[in-house]
């Protein structure tokens, strides 16, 4: 089996841009493409799926998921703290500083939420075998 595509809502798709625009340049990706039909950015993971933002289909408001947490890898800590400066500077709020973590010997990882509530997380060395 292979995840083809990982998409969040949001409420606010140019808020969502300056974010993930921000967050993603910062562990190295470059800017998502302006949608050319619908309100949609994109971003295709290195290795991975892609990984999608856009309003709900439904037309309701976007919520976040209760208990759900994205993670996303890092090539180094300064990566890890880059990218959640960037979230911060970008309408995220903080959940866990940039900082070694106890629950995950070994590694160094934060957290943040987007402006649409989303828990996000980057990690370095970050052992999930």
């Amino acid at each position: 089996m292979k995840l083809l595509n990982l998409r969040l809502g949001c409420n606010d798709i140019e808020k969502a841009r300056a974010f993930y625009d921000a967050t993603f340049g910062a562990l190295g990706l470059p800017p998502s493409a302006p949608p050319v039909e619908r309100q949609m950015i994109r971003y295709k993971l290195p290795g991975g799926p892609n990984f999608a933002v856009s309003p709900a289909r439904d037309g309701q408001p976007a919520t976040h998921a209760n208990g759900g947490t994205i993670l996303f890898g890092a090539d180094n800590e300064e990566q890890v703290a880059a990218w959640h400066a960037a979230g911060l500077a970008n309408g995220g709020t903080c959940e866990g500083q940039p900082e070694s973590k106890p629950q995950a010997p070994g590694s160094f990882g934060a957290y943040l939420r987007d402006p649409d509530g989303n828990k996000l997380a980057a990690f370095y060395n970050l052992n999930l075998g």
